[in-house]
C-alpha cells in the first residue's frame, strides 16, 4: 500500500511507535525500493517494517469464519486526480467519499496498484492488486484490497481509463471524465479482515485490513502498462505471527 508524502507523514504520526522519527522521515522523504525490502528496517524511520509483529500482507487462507459484514461503500465518481508517484500510479479522491466498517466510517483518500497483489489467496498471486485507502479517527486506516486479473480489452474500463492517463514517469494528471471506483469492486461479497500495517515504510500498525478473496477483471494492455513502469512492486509476505484472520 503506497502513500504520497503527504499520507507518507501522517502514517507516521499515526503510529505511536514511529513517531519520534518524524523530523528523520521528512529530512530524507521516501528513499526507498522494492529491490531490497528487507532493508527497509534498517532505516530509524522505517524500524516498524522489521520489528513489528502485526505486518501486512499475508497469506490469506483458512480464516474463522465469523459475522461480519464487507464495508458499505458511499464513493463519488469523479475525474480522478491520478499521480504516478515513483513506486505506484495512485487516483487522489477529493473529500465526501466514504465506507464504513464495523460500524466505524472512513474518508476515501486514494487508492493505488501493486503488480503482482501483495496479500496471496491460499498461497497464490493475482497479476495485481487495487487498495482502496481510508482514513478514520484517531489516525487509524481502512483499506479495502481487490485481487486483478487480465482479461479482454472491454474489461473494466475504469481502469483502462486510470492506466492510459497515468504519467510514465514521476508527475500528476487529471482524467478527462469521471469514473466510478466502484467498478474495480468485486461482485461476490466473501472477504477476509485483519489488523495489518502498511504495506510500504513506514509500516505503521494501523490499518484494519478487509480484502476481497473474488478478483475483478481487467484489461490485459492496462495491466502491461502499469509493469512497464513498475515491474515489481509488491513486498513479501509477512508472519502471521498470533494474528487473527476473520473471514465471512
Amino acid at each position: 500500500m503506497a502513500f504520497s508524502r503527504r499520507q507518507f507523514l501522517a502514517g507516521l504520526a499515526a503510529c505511536p511507535a514511529c513517531a519520534a522519527a518524524v523530523g528523520v522521515a521528512r529530512a530524507e522523504g521516501e528513499h526507498w525500493s522494492y529491490a531490497h525490502p528487507e532493508d527497509w528496517g534498517a532505516d530509524g524511520a522505517f524500524r516498524a517494517c522489521s520489528s513489528g509483529g502485526e505486518q501486512s500482507p499475508i497469506n490469506l487462507t483458512g480464516g474463522v469464519r465469523a459475522e461480519i459484514e464487507p464495508p458499505a461503500v458511499s464513493w463519488r465518481a469523479e475525474a480522478f486526480s491520478v499521480v504516478n508517484n515513483g513506486h505506484t500510479i495512485q487516483a487522489n479522491a477529493s473529500p465526501g467519499g466514504f465506507a464504513t466498517s464495523a460500524g466505524r466510517k472512513y474518508e476515501l483518500q486514494q487508492f493505488h496498484f501493486h503488480a503482482p497483489s501483495e496479500h496471496t489467496l491460499d498461497g497464490k498471486r493475482s497479476a495485481m492488486e487495487a487498495h482502496f485507502v481510508h482514513g478514520g479517527e484517531g489516525g487509524n486506516l481502512m483499506v479495502i484490497g481487490v485481487f486483478l486479473e487480465g482479461g479482454g480489452q472491454d474489461a473494466c474500463p475504469a481502469f483502462s481509463a486510470l492506466m492510459a492517463a497515468a504519467p510514465k514517469g514521476e508527475g500528476e494528471t487529471r482524467l478527462k471524465a469521471a469514473i466510478d471506483p466502484a467498478s474495480l469492486l468485486p461482485k461476490a461479497r466473501h472477504f477476509f479482515r485483519y489488523e495489518g500495517s502498511l504495506t510500504t515504510p513506514p509500516c505503521s500498525e494501523v490499518v484494519e485490513w478487509n480484502v476481497f478473496a473474488s478478483p475483478v477483471t481487467v484489461a490485459e494492455s492496462g495491466i502491461e502498462r502499469f509493469k512497464s513502469s513498475f515491474p515489481m512492486d509488491a513486498r513479501p509476505l509477512q508472519p502471521v505471527h498470533r494474528r487473527i484472520l476473520l473471514t465471512n
